[in-house]
């Protein structure tokens, strides 16, 4: 009996809003359709992956990106160890949970307990999916996680899913964690392919 695959795909909401979704019902019982597969889901992922939720605490130089039009942090501040430097941590400023203010270009403050730039290694912004899907499926490169690791991390962590409820004037992540860590559970079972595979 062949299995079957449920592809992750990008869908439109009735409202008009990108969400994530499966396409159920296509056969996975070769080779090549479960590629096909991890690839469709992985592919959906990345709407999340490369949301401005995410790419901000990813950034390229060590400097977080703030903001839908992810622009420069203001202040600016390094990252050090992920959590600011010396005199300047990020905790003076971000606190356990989101906090509004009366500022009408910066609605809220951004908080969550754990509030942290990802380190170095795991730089996302000016990376193809392709690249991204290749760091994160590698150990080296993902903090040590296995693949299971990855994905308790992406569907469990708090941290991550603060992109779903990231305080006024800012744009949700698309779908939700539940939602993306599915997606994130049938791309591994499906063999864990990244876009340019051979």
């Amino acid at each position: 009996m062949a299995a079957i695959c449920f592809l992750g795909a990008s869908v439109m909401s009735s409202t008009g809003g990108t969400t994530l979704a499966g396409a159920a019902g296509t056969p996975a019982s070769d080779a090549a359709n479960r590629k096909a597969a991890s690839i469709a889901d992985f592919v959906a992922m990345g709407h999340v992956i490369e949301s401005p939720r995410c790419l901000n605490c990813h950034p390229a130089n060590g400097y977080p990106t703030q903001g839908d039009d992810m622009h420069p942090h203001s202040p600016r501040i390094a990252a050090g160890t992920g959590r600011g430097v010396p005199g300047f941590k990020c905790a003076q400023c971000h606190g356990a949970v989101n906090a509004d203010t009366a500022l009408p270009r910066i609605q809220s403050v951004p908080g969550n307990h754990k509030w942290q730039l990802a380190p170095h290694e795991f730089t996302w912004q000016h990376r193809t999916l392709a690249q991204i899907c290749r760091q994160i499926r590698d150990p080296r490169r993902n903090g040590h996680r296995s693949l299971k690791q990855l994905h308790d991390h992406l569907a469990y962590d708090d941290l991550v899913g603060w992109a779903w409820h990231p305080g006024r004037g800012r744009a949700p992540a698309p779908g939700t964690q539940t939602t993306f860590g599915r997606l994130t559970q049938h791309w591994i079972d499906t063999g864990a392919a990244c876009p340019g595979d051979a």
